[in-house]
């Protein structure tokens, strides 16, 4: 124990003992946190919404999408979880500083051996705290520290650093974290709030940190810190950069390899086995291949090229003449082409790679077959595209590569009802006639015609968005009573689960006070003060109902009981409850109010113990009863899900991870099927709205019903995306077995 300072024992005098001013840091700072929750919840929403226009995955950008409508939709529920767990971690903080008094190099020791043991993940969340913990730090370096400083005095050691500091920006980033891993049960999510924990984002620490010294400060708790202790703000501050990205592309690493091999032969690129097998980067490779490509065929690209235009114009004369159903696949043309190809060089290691994609198209049941006929079309061209350029084959933006993606994704948006009338199909052939009749050496055209049939695209999501307004606006009113209804029991299960309720208050309380309390939930955005005053109605008659054992407190009892009865009566008749039921239950109440009145007084010590000892038996009796009703439920669930189908879990896992723009093929019992692409998903995943081919269809499913339907088989992912990427991959593959054969 150190020695006290003449500031700490002028606080020896202070109204509050050590304990009690520590205790009493709590109350203020949970309230000044909770003051900026609000606000906080919004920054967090529109930080949620910038990242889903900023990140280049599809995936992360619909889960960060969902993650700010859900909690710009259901604010009140992040803001219940935050509000109660702060105090809890502030508690906690200060029990365990109240505690420490363990050595410096035992707690090092101790923290060197918990960091050994925990997962990758956590230690990416560790680093995660620790980035954003700092930049906290250093925008409230000077008030932070002057706290720390009067809490070691409060606690009588030398120093207290930052790490036990019960109110560092660390507390509050957890407590932020696992109230979000709460509210948002998809483990997706979880990591996409850390790094967006960014003192931008977060509260506003000084004020909070400013008043708690204040509160010191009155106590008379270092009221006058020398000039020495001061910690003068930083003026490098730098915010922490998140490492970059490493696209790791085995496909592209596949393809370098098989490219490089094919040049080996060739002398401009003289480069031994050894240099190959170094770790070249990409840009490094296309430079070698690029030169090394132009130096050695200038005449073999001529002569094949005029082969190309000249097959080019032949096929658009026969399609005019037989029409595409008399359309030649490239695998087939291979046959045809001159002795160029049928060498080991580049220009076939290219047709074979282009043959490949175009039969995984043309195999695709899921793709129309007049729409397979389309991209056929594409053949010729996309070769010769392939040729010019070998980036082709590494980049999924290339304009070629981009427009037999999209016509493959968009090919069950066709309306088949409507045939070649459906404007998506006349726009898809409008943009494939132009590059069979256009496409020479410029590769703008492909950008053209793509950012044409994107634009298309993009106004008939525009048109299908805007007609499902209004379903959607149900959904969210119906997943908002949903999250109230949760929030409300699980504010009755606190209470009750402690066995000290009396059995016909816990009944009234799960029965009907959950519907209050849903209620109060459901219009928490319209009138903030709605879920105070209906939790402290419940509190203050679950009080009423406690023994009063003492005069003060049953004249407090006959004092509050006129206000408690006029709230009770007010909600009730709010959720419409007015059967015969009600008015049996206040007369309960009013029973159980009178037995307590009348009860005698003046009770013995010993009578005191022994009426507190049976309550806490009788409680702890309660609890357990509960807890083997809750635990035999359980049992039985789980019973129930083992008698069912084994793919239970998976239909469940494979819905869970759906997401929007996804099609489905569905199987109805007569053995007809339809396909529709998912819409929407609700912020909490319990509804689905798909739209159809024909733009003003749209039905709904529970997750529960789309969970039977993949149970039952009558559901079917139809996958249509990176269907470029996925053909080059079996092709490599191939190439693979057939190299492990002749090796064999």
């Amino acid at each position: 124990m150190s020695s006290q300072s003449p500031d700490y024992r002028q606080s020896q005098k202070a109204p509050l003992a050590r304990a009690e001013i520590l205790r009493a840091l709590i109350p203020q700072a949970t309230h000044l946190v909770v003051a900026q929750l609000d606000a906080f919840a919004a920054r967090l929403a529109n930080a949620f919404f910038a990242a889903s226009e900023q990140v280049s995955d599809a995936r992360e950008a619909n889960l960060s999408f969902n993650s700010g409508q859900l909690l710009k939709n259901n604010g009140y529920a992040f803001y219940y979880l935050c509000s109660a767990d702060i105090e809890i971690a502030f508690r906690n903080e200060i029990q365990a500083l109240s505690l420490a008094n363990k050595p410096k190099q035992e707690h090092f020791e101790q923290q060197d051996i918990a960091l050994t043991l925990v997962s990758y993940e956590e230690m990416d969340k560790k680093l995660a705290f620790g980035r954003a913990s700092r930049a906290l730090e250093l925008a409230s370096a000077e008030q932070l520290a002057a706290l720390g400083m009067r809490l070691a005095c409060v606690t009588e050691t030398d120093t207290l650093s930052v790490a036990q500091n019960p109110f560092r920006p660390e507390v509050f980033l957890r407590v932020i974290h696992a109230a979000w891993s709460k509210f948002n049960p998809d483990p997706h999510t979880h990591p996409l709030i850390l790094p967006l924990l960014r003192a931008d984002i977060l509260f506003d620490l000084s004020p909070i940190l400013q008043a708690l010294n204040e509160f010191l400060v009155r106590q008379g708790i270092l009221t006058e810190l020398h000039e020495s202790y001061r910690i003068k703000k930083t003026e490098n501050i730098q915010s922490a950069i998140a490492p970059a990205q490493v696209d790791k592309k085995d496909l592209s690493q596949k393809l370098k390899k098989i490219f490089l091999e094919k040049n080996s032969s060739d002398p401009s690129a003289n480069q031994n086995e050894d240099d190959q097998k170094t770790d070249l980067n990409q840009l490094q490779y296309r430079q070698q291949f690029s030169a090394s490509a132009q130096a050695s065929q200038p005449e073999t690209d001529t002569r094949l090229f005029h082969y190309l235009e000249n097959l080019q114009k032949t096929m658009a004369i026969r399609q005019l003449v037989a029409g595409a159903q008399d359309m030649m696949r490239l695998s087939q043309m291979r046959e045809q082409m001159p002795e160029l190809t049928s060498n080991n060089s580049v220009e076939k290691t290219t047709l074979d790679l282009l043959s490949k994609i175009f039969d995984t198209v043309f195999h695709n049941p899921s793709i129309p077959g007049q729409i397979k006929e389309l991209i056929g079309v594409l053949q010729i061209p996309v070769l010769k595209a392939a040729l010019m350029d070998k980036e082709f084959f590494f980049q999924e933006a290339h304009p070629a590569r981009r427009m037999i993606d999209l016509l493959t994704q968009q090919s069950v948006a066709w309306d088949q009802s409507k045939g070649q009338a459906d404007p998506l199909f006349q726009a898809m052939q409008h943009n494939v006639s132009r590059v069979q009749n256009e496409f020479d050496h410029k590769m703008g055209l492909f950008d053209e015609v793509v950012s044409d049939l994107e634009n298309f695209v993009a106004k008939e999501e525009e048109a299908s968005a805007k007609a499902l307004q209004e379903p959607i606006k149900r959904a969210l009113q119906k997943e908002k009573f949903k999250q109230a209804n949760i929030a409300a029991n699980n504010e009755v299960a606190l209470r009750v689960g402690t066995g000290e309720v009396v059995a016909f208050v816990e009944s009234f309380l799960e029965n009907r006070w959950t519907k209050v309390l849903t209620l109060a939930y459901s219009v928490q955005e319209d009138k903030p003060h709605a879920v105070t005053d209906a939790i402290k109605t419940m509190d203050d008659l679950i009080w009423s109902v406690k023994p009063k054992i003492t005069l003060p407190q049953r004249q407090e009892l006959l004092n509050r009981l006129p206000a408690i009865l006029a709230r009770l009566n007010k909600w009730l008749s709010l959720i419409k409850w007015e059967d015969a039921d009600r008015a049996l239950f206040f007369a309960d109440l009013a029973e159980c109010h009178a037995s307590i009145v009348r009860a005698p007084l003046e009770l013995s010590p010993e009578k005191q113990l022994e009426i507190a000892v049976e309550a806490a038996q009788l409680a702890a009796e309660r609890r357990l009863e509960k807890r083997n009703q809750a635990e035999a439920q359980e049992a039985q669930e789980l019973q129930k899900l083992h008698a069912e189908d084994v793919s239970a879990d998976n239909a469940a896992e494979v819905v869970a991870n759906l997401e929007r723009g996804i099609w489905l093929q569905f199987t109805k019992k007569s053995g007809d099927t339809h396909k529709a692409r998912l819409a929407w998903v609700s912020p909490m995943r319990s509804l689905y709205i798909f739209t159809a081919s024909q733009k003003e269809k749209s039905f709904s499913l529970s997750a529960q019903e789309l969970e039977q339907t993949f149970r039952e088989q009558r559901a079917q992912i139809l996958v249509l995306d990176k269907l470029v990427d996925r053909a080059l991959s079996e092709a490599l593959e191939e190439v693979a077995e057939r190299e492990n054969e002749l090796a064999n």
